[in-house]
């Protein structure tokens, strides 16, 4: 599910309890992070809940995984990925990831420590589009 598509579900669902639910959905679809991808390398700082990403360079384009030990958060992995999935990296920096979160609603219905994290997942995905632009 890309992005747009999520935006269009949400904005079809009458509440925010239908929302989380979709989010929790999407959590459900992430591409399986192997467990010897748990690492401290992996690891995003800055979440209160315990978060892996890793990602792979194909063909120009950035290819991520992650997990994470809250269900929410895998939704929310799963919200971010859809935005920036299998794109040049050169594409990611260019995003408004916090734009298209905030448009989404869901700076007003996630809690602080969600939306840091969720910024911190952000952060750590434009550092591996960086690094893969630099080379």
């Amino acid at each position: 599910m890309n992005i747009d598509d999520i935006a269009e579900s949400f904005e079809m669902l009458d509440d925010w309890e239908a929302r989380y639910a979709l989010l929790l959905d999407l959590g459900k679809k992430l591409e399986p992070l192997p467990d010897e991808a748990h690492t401290d390398i992996n690891k995003v700082r800055g979440c209160m809940s315990q978060v892996w990403m890793d990602h792979q360079l194909n063909d120009g384009a950035l290819h991520f995984r992650g997990d994470s030990d809250a269900h929410i958060v895998r939704g929310l992995i799963a919200l971010l990925f859809a935005m920036v999935q299998d794109r040049k990296p050169q594409e990611i920096l260019a995003l408004d990831i916090p734009g298209t979160f905030a448009q989404l609603g869901l700076e007003n219905h996630i809690s602080m420590n969600r939306r840091n994290g969720f910024y911190a997942m952000t952060e750590r995905i434009k550092g591996m589009a960086q690094a893969a632009a630099e080379g």
